[in-house]
């Protein structure tokens, strides 16, 4: 169902955060915490926080917020807290820095729960000036765009360098199992402003990460994020977490949304919907050099071509399941990477990709990373040695399948 989002006056604030309610303020009263931000007063959300060092995340917002005069200073207060978090996360994985905390640098969650204390206490906030709503929710995409690097996107100029753009998730399914990680989003942490070396020279990684609701794919988060880059880079990859034991390239993505729910417990069961429908596809091809990919050893993880995608063939009714890819004429109802978020992030950056022209030069497709699991036994503590194991594993398997990818590309830019 929907994420309620009713309006609750500045005494059911005080009364919920402790916060003094404002005598003269005008603004637009501040919204319930969504689905994703309720989930975060479990024990297992504190103790990642705690454990590392992101539970004065939010506190550094709301001081922050609290110095603000105007809606400019808010923006530029939620533009520098969400930057900040951001660039925290990414050192925090990749070394730099003091090691607040005793959990594993690699691990993503922190990034998700403290990004979600942050939204809360901004859904929450009553400044002592007009705030609309409409302004309370261009800061809150702010805060999203900002805290997920996709304002962060940085390439060296001139030639030498090539380019590399690639994609994660947060975690998801957290009614299951609220302890989840997502290695894609551990995947783009880990590798976001590093170099590799091919043997035709050195290639940067600039990365992001997405959320797990349907609502933000069908607002066009994806395509605002990737359209300034898709002309400039060398290769992309969408990346998020498959199937138990094995790594996927995706050979096709589908126009089709299966309706299983999302971090906010929607579920959505439909025709991806895109800007110009009359013109859209019902099948999207990977251009990633996937042959090169499977051939090469990466890892400790087999990695498949799979080229299987369930379709309603032309003149039909069922849904037929085709190992080999659609058939002409055929409609979407999953593509190899099925009907969830991962197929339609890939169906939008391909599609993307194709509208841009440039279908016969670019690299892009979809990685599906094995699922990350816990060690044998472990059903309650939020982390353990084969837990961390296995997302070091992936993450330094995906780094190198990247490696394979671009070394296997031969473009050159006028």
């Amino acid at each position: 169902m929907r994420s309620l989002r009713v309006r609750i006056g500045v005494l059911g604030l005080t009364l919920l955060t402790g916060l003094a309610a404002p005598t003269t303020a005008t603004a637009a009263e501040p919204t319930t915490p969504t689905v994703e931000e309720q989930r975060l007063d479990g024990a297992a959300p504190q103790e990642i926080l705690r454990r590392s060092g992101f539970d004065a995340v939010a506190p550094d917002l709301v001081r922050a917020l609290d110095r603000a005069r105007s809606y400019a200073q808010a923006r530029r207060a939620v533009e520098r807290e969400g930057t900040e978090l951001w660039r925290r996360a990414v050192d925090r994985a990749q070394g730099r820095g003091p090691a607040v905390g005793d959990l594993s640098r690699d691990d993503d969650r922190p990034l998700y729960w403290a990004r979600l204390g942050m939204t809360r206490e901004l859904r929450a906030w009553q400044p002592e000036f007009d705030l609309s709503g409409e302004q309370r929710a261009r800061l809150l995409d702010e805060l999203e765009r900002t805290s997920r690097g996709q304002s962060a996107i940085r390439y060296p100029h001139g030639e030498g360098v090539k380019r590399i753009l690639v994609t994660g998730f947060d975690p998801f399914t957290l009614d299951r199992d609220i302890r989840i990680s997502n290695p894609s989003g551990a995947v783009a942490l880990a590798l976001d402003g590093t170099v590799i070396e091919t043997a035709d020279g050195p290639a940067r990684i600039e990365t992001a990460v997405f959320p797990v609701r349907w609502r933000d794919f069908a607002e066009g988060t994806v395509e605002r994020a990737l359209r300034p880059y898709l002309p400039k880079v060398d290769l992309f990859t969408t990346v998020s977490q498959g199937r138990v034991g094995r790594f996927d390239v995706e050979r096709t993505n589908g126009a089709w949304r299966g309706g299983f729910g999302d971090n906010e417990n929607i579920g959505r069961t439909e025709t991806v919907p895109v800007t110009d429908p009359a013109s859209q596809p019902q099948w999207t091809s990977t251009t990633l050099p996937y042959a090169r990919i499977v051939a090469a050893v990466t890892g400790r993880f087999p990695v498949y071509d799979n080229t299987s995608v369930t379709e309603i063939p032309a003149g039909g009714s069922e849904p037929v399941v085709r190992p080999e890819g659609p058939t002409p004429g055929s409609t979407a109802r999953a593509g190899g990477g099925g009907d969830y978020l991962s197929n339609e992030i890939a169906y939008r950056a391909t599609l993307l990709r194709d509208r841009l022209g440039l279908h016969e030069k670019l690299p892009g497709g979809h990685v599906h990373t094995p699922v990350l699991q816990f060690g044998a036994g472990n059903t309650t503590e939020v982390t353990d040695p084969d837990f961390v194991r296995n997302r070091v594993d992936i993450i330094d398997q995906v780094r190198s399948i990247v490696t394979v990818a671009i070394s296997a590309t031969e473009r050159t830019r006028d």
